[in-house]
């Protein structure tokens, strides 16, 4: 038989964005890391953003998982926030290896353009918050793509494999979920969300929020007992229940959407709904992008 393998799930801090939002500082989303490791070897879904949250990555792994190697970094999706901290990794663990789909690549590759390297995450985190662009641009020419068929394309940790499963459009283009069927798990990147406002800036159009919808039922049909959200509060389950209220969040975002005629409304009209959800501002950014006409500037937030 093959080891036995566990995982765990680190929830980092709430970073500070350079912005205010309706008069109030802003704080990103928490972001959801989860290690996959068995008797020597580790590998790990997303990364933080900044620097000090992966150093605080970091040591979470050692003591996590100590006397194990990590192998693999499992990217779901291009968006800085699932992948800056590789660089900061590296220096924890040389020969660490990346592993990401064709498109996650190509996305990574879009998020280090400067229109949205320069214009948005920098922007959110300067003050050398963010690894530096030379060393991204080069951790991103050493991502291994993983390719094969049929699909899903794997890789394998101590005789187990990790599906690499594309589910199209969620919050943004080209997402993946890891599934790991030997713990019937689930890493489902932005895919699913926790307890936190959902991001609409890119699923801007009824066509795309069905897409995410669709996403959720391959997800469902996995036939998954724990689904690890992108974004969550500390210390909650990571439950099927999570998918089930990124589907009705969804839902109720279009009806909305439907029922109010600018983005204010919108906005105020999810809060309503959602009045215990992390990061609020999030909610504006999507709310702008149903109604570009009058809408609020601004990035993944």
């Amino acid at each position: 038989m093959p080891p036995i393998l566990q995982a765990d799930v680190y929830v980092s801090s709430r970073l500070p964005l350079a912005i205010k939002r309706a008069g109030e500082p802003s704080l990103f989303s928490p972001i959801s890391c989860t290690l996959i490791h068995g008797s020597t070897d580790a590998a790990l879904v997303d990364t933080p953003i900044s620097i000090s949250q992966t150093e605080d990555l970091a040591a979470w792994i050692k003591a996590t998982a100590p006397r194990k190697s990590l192998r693999y970094v499992y990217i779901t999706h291009g968006h800085g926030d699932h992948c800056f901290g590789i660089p900061t990794l590296r220096a924890h663990w040389p020969d660490l290896v990346v592993v990401a789909t064709a498109g996650t690549v190509a996305h990574m590759r879009e998020q280090l353009g400067p229109a949205i390297l320069e214009g948005t995450w920098l922007t959110l985190f300067p003050n050398g918050q963010i690894a530096a662009v030379d060393d991204l641009q080069r951790e991103l020419s050493l991502v291994q793509t993983l390719t094969g068929s049929p699909k899903p394309v794997s890789f394998t940790l101590e005789d187990h494999k990790l599906h690499a499963i594309e589910v199209g459009h969620t919050d943004t283009h080209d997402t993946t979920v890891l599934h790991v069927p030997s713990l019937r798990l689930v890493v489902a990147g932005d895919a699913v969300y926790g307890d936190v406002h959902q991001y609409f800036g890119e699923a801007n159009t009824p066509a795309k929020r069905a897409e995410w919808l669709r996403a959720l039922d391959t997800i469902e049909a996995l036939d998954a007992q724990t689904v690890v959200a992108g974004h969550k509060r500390a210390g909650t389950v990571d439950g099927l229940f999570n998918l089930r209220k990124t589907r009705q969040y969804i839902l109720d975002f279009e009806d909305a959407v439907a029922k109010t005629k600018d983005w204010k409304e919108l906005a105020g009209e999810m809060q309503r709904i959602y009045p215990n959800r992390i990061n609020p501002h999030a909610i504006l950014r999507g709310a702008a992008a149903a109604f570009p006409e009058g809408g609020v500037v601004g990035a993944k937030v």
